[in-house]
């Protein structure tokens, strides 16, 4: 099967599954979604959907969050990964919008990667969820599909970006990027995956990764310390 055959059979399928895309993030305006990304590097959506809450009551905007100390913030994002340096970026980033951007978030992908704590990643989802600008933002699970399923090399989630955006329609980027996600989280995770019955690692997964995969997986195994 050709790769554009491939990709077109793969993008209907996930509009199949996922007509209907949310954000995963609970947010209200595009600064709440800023946050509520930069809070999710190493931690789990449903675990800062639990914590945004008591956030943004206190602070709602850039001038509420600039001037709380960082140990406040620390307190209210603790349960999260990365809590000090996080609490540190946030209040950083709060201050250089007042300074720079007038207390708002900018819609330029520079501007954003400019502020402390957001990388390409989190400002592409921004400019793709908040400001509608096609982006493929690329995490773990897209990283991973679209190695299994040969759309991709693999080597960096850079690599993986670049070669995604050839293989799909640019106003596709936005609502595909989350599909993978859904995808990936229901029907394709890291470890214990089947990929015979996984409704698309079973016609278009690559065999020989998933041999890769195995024999990557067989030899973390023997380096874990046994448990007493």
């Amino acid at each position: 099967m050709k790769i554009a055959e491939k990709s077109a059979r793969i993008q209907a399928q996930l509009e199949a599954l996922y007509p209907v895309t949310p954000v995963p993030l609970d947010h209200t305006d595009a600064y709440t979604l800023l946050v509520a990304v930069m809070l999710s590097a190493q931690t789990t959506d449903k675990k800062v959907n639990e914590v945004t809450p008591a956030l943004f009551e206190q602070a709602p905007g850039p001038r509420e969050m600039a001037a709380l100390e960082v140990e406040v913030i620390r307190q209210l994002i603790r349960v999260i990964g990365l809590a000090p340096t996080k609490a540190k970026n946030l209040k950083r980033m709060s201050e250089l919008l007042l300074e720079r951007h007038d207390g708002e978030v900018p819609g330029d992908m520079a501007a954003l990667e400019d502020l402390p704590g957001v990388g390409h990643k989190t400002a592409s989802v921004v400019m793709a969820q908040a400001f509608g600008v096609p982006a493929f933002p690329v995490d773990t699970h897209i990283h991973r599909l679209a190695w299994r399923w040969g759309l991709s090399t693999g080597k960096n989630v850079t690599q993986t970006e670049r070669d995604l955006k050839r293989r799909f329609p640019k106003d596709t980027w936005n609502k595909l990027h989350l599909q993978f996600i859904f995808f990936g989280r229901q029907y394709c995770p890291a470890r214990g995956h089947d990929w015979a019955t996984c409704p698309i690692c079973g016609w278009a997964g690559i065999k020989k990764r998933q041999a890769e995969e195995a024999v990557r997986h067989a030899k973390g195994k023997r380096k874990r310390p046994r448990s007493r």
